[in-house]
């Protein structure tokens, strides 16, 4: 709990004033004399408060997820320490900063941040582990946006108002923290809202040592009595930049990154990779439904048909979102028999069957008994979804077909397209990649990498047996448009799609309605454990995992 400054001189062996708890704020204000204070309101900023975009799922490889979000990857700190980044947010600042980042905010924290600014024996604090340096600026104009009035607003130092350094957010939190209780010493509460289920319990186990120590008298330099410490809980949501932007502001990193190393004036010592580039990922070729279609036919065909209980649970992959033609970019044999990229074909559902309670598809079959298709699978099937621990593979194995009735014979229109996602690599990995870039190309298109994982419907299906279509036909190109629909200010609220965004979170940070990959922040970044692993598909329709 103790924190050193520069002088060695212990943190509470040193008074606690209102001026110098003043320096730890970027905002210039006056503080209430320390009598009035009764209950002290710390807020996070990062999907507590505001509702910070995340890497998106649907565009990123699953290990490009982790890479863009650890410190020391690139030379400019990455997604959590790039000004842009947040900045980007909605439309850009330009359009959102006038009408307040209207849709970005997490509501219910808003109203309690108005309740807390009109209690009179109340501090408002914002405490954010975002540097003090980078975003400073663009927070004070957010949070003045919306009329928001914090008597203090903490963001991460280089330096600490008593020299120290400080090498996680942690520590800065629970360092500014200390100065705030000790401080205002007649304050009976402190309440701090926070989403990180980490750092929730990170801070009831700072509060209950600090209150021992409080209890016993350790603290030699105050008459404060322990405080009655509450850490809610605040459940996280889930936004994306549009994808182009997106693309386009990680773009703009790597090539800041790559310029950095360049320059010798700079210390890049500590940065894991040379240069860094984008490649393009495709996972498999197929017809690719609309999210509508997709919502449409979770909706209708599996909600009923699951076990009670396993929708709301978090065993349970929706997916809904493609029938495969062939796992790996398809050759222009197979383009020409599909009437190629772009080409769009209505179908309709004609069964729905289960394996073991384990994974639900529905079989279906062109509108038109005279329209081409084809598919590497024995039948044109979606599959709707899967319970984790199964394997994809197992829809090949639905024996019983129950015939759809007429208000499930749903249709729906596809798309031929290229399940496409981008990964970024050091140069000299992809130079080692490169000899497997063209394993399955027939076709010339040097700007296509791919990976066959052929145990995956969405990353490729490994059900397929080989060849079958019902006629033959000719070609174009499409980039993944699932990445595109929805992405932007996608909140998943409450339908079935959002049910399935539960389990889908990886390791660690996964919960409510909102999750959609394990979220790494700046928080995570303090320690030797900075992994770059891969990261599940966020809504089900970008998922890749060999198995679930």
């Amino acid at each position: 709990m103790s924190h050193s400054t520069a002088n060695g001189m212990h943190a509470n062996n040193r008074p606690h004033t209102i001026t110098s708890l003043r320096r730890w704020s970027i905002v210039n204000k006056e503080l209430p004399a320390m009598r009035k204070i009764r209950a002290i309101h710390v807020y996070d900023f990062d999907n507590t408060l505001f509702i910070s975009p995340l890497p998106n799922p649907q565009i990123w490889h699953g290990s490009s997820i982790g890479f863009l979000q650890s410190v020391d990857h690139f030379a400019n700190g990455g997604w959590w320490h790039d000004p842009n980044i947040l900045g980007a947010t909605g439309k850009g600042m330009e359009i959102e900063e006038p009408r307040a980042w209207e849709g970005w905010w997490n509501e219910q924290i808003l109203r309690l941040v108005r309740m807390s600014m009109e209690q009179k024996d109340a501090l408002t604090v914002l405490l954010t582990g975002r540097s003090e340096a980078g975003f400073a600026g663009i927070i004070k104009r957010m949070v003045a946006s919306q009329k928001l009035e914090f008597d203090l607003i903490g963001l991460k130092p280089e330096v600490g108002p008593h020299g120290q350094r400080f090498s996680s957010t942690m520590e800065f939190k629970q360092a500014f923290l200390e100065d705030l209780v000790l401080t205002y010493e007649q304050a009976e509460e402190i309440r701090v809202y926070e989403d990180r289920v980490k750092h929730v319990k990170s801070f009831r186990d700072y509060f209950e040592e600090m209150n021992k120590k409080l209890q016993i008298g350790a603290l030699s330099t105050t008459t404060r009595v322990p405080v009655l410490a509450e850490v809610i809980q605040v459940t996280e949501g889930c936004t994306y930049l549009d994808p182009v932007i997106e693309t386009a502001e990680v773009q703009r990193m790597i090539n800041s990154h790559n310029l950095a190393l360049r320059d010798p004036s700079l210390s890049t010592k500590n940065i894991r990779n040379g240069r860094l580039s984008i490649k393009r990922v495709v996972f498999y070729t197929g017809y690719l439904l609309s999210q509508e279609d997709s919502n449409s036919m979770t909706e209708n065909l599996l909600v009923s048909a699951l076990p009670p209980g396993l929708a709301d649970s978090n065993d349970l992959k929706y997916m809904a979102n493609s029938i495969l033609i062939t796992p790996r970019p398809a050759p222009r044999s197979i383009l020409d028999k599909v009437g190629g990229m772009g080409k769009k074909i209505k179908w309709k559902v004609t069964g729905t069957g289960t394996f073991e309670n384990k994974i639900w598809a529905a079989r279906v079959a062109p509108v038109s008994a005279t329209e081409p298709w084809y598919s590497d699978n024995p039948l044109p099937l979606v599959v709707l979804a899967v319970r984790k621990g199964s394997r994809l593979v197992d829809a090949g194995r639905i024996q019983n077909w129950h015939p759809a009735p007429a208000d499930k014979a749903i249709t729906f229109d596809t798309v031929v397209g290229e399940k496409v996602v981008l990964k970024i690599e050091a140069q000299d990995q992809y130079r080692m990649n490169r000899s497997h870039k063209r394993r399955f190309q027939d076709h010339d298109d040097t700007s296509v990498a791919h990976t066959s994982h052929h145990a995956s419907y969405d990353g490729a299906s490994s059900y397929a047996r080989g060849g079958h279509s019902s006629h033959q036909r000719g070609g174009g190109h499409h980039f993944d448009e699932s990445a595109r629909r929805g992405a932007s200010r996608s909140r998943a609220r409450g339908n079935a799609r959002g049910r399935a965004n539960r389990g889908n979170r990886g390791r660690g940070r996964g919960r409510g309605d909102h999750a959609a990959y394990h979220y790494r922040s700046l928080d995570d970044y303090g320690g030797a454990s900075h992994g770059d692993g891969g990261h599940g598909g966020g809504d089900g329709r970008g998922g890749y995992a060999m198995d679930y």
